[in-house]
């Protein structure tokens, strides 16, 4: 499977299931609540982190 397909898929499957109602009702109660909102915010920044990290190691550092 491609890099570009799975991200197509990974996409899909994350909209698909931020249409949940369960989903949803968990993403109200997060942003109503600051410390859980922070430890959100953190948890994204370093899945963000680590899949640039991935992507690095997959496609390898491009020189100018």
């Amino acid at each position: 499977m491609s890099a570009i397909r799975l991200a197509v898929t990974v996409v899909s499957a994350a909209m698909t299931m931020s249409r949940h109602p369960a989903v949803r009702a968990g993403i109200q109660a997060v942003a109503n609540n600051p410390k859980a909102r922070e430890a959100a915010a953190n948890a994204t920044r370093n899945v963000a982190y680590n899949a640039g990290v991935i992507a690095r190691h997959i496609v390898g550092r491009r020189t100018p």
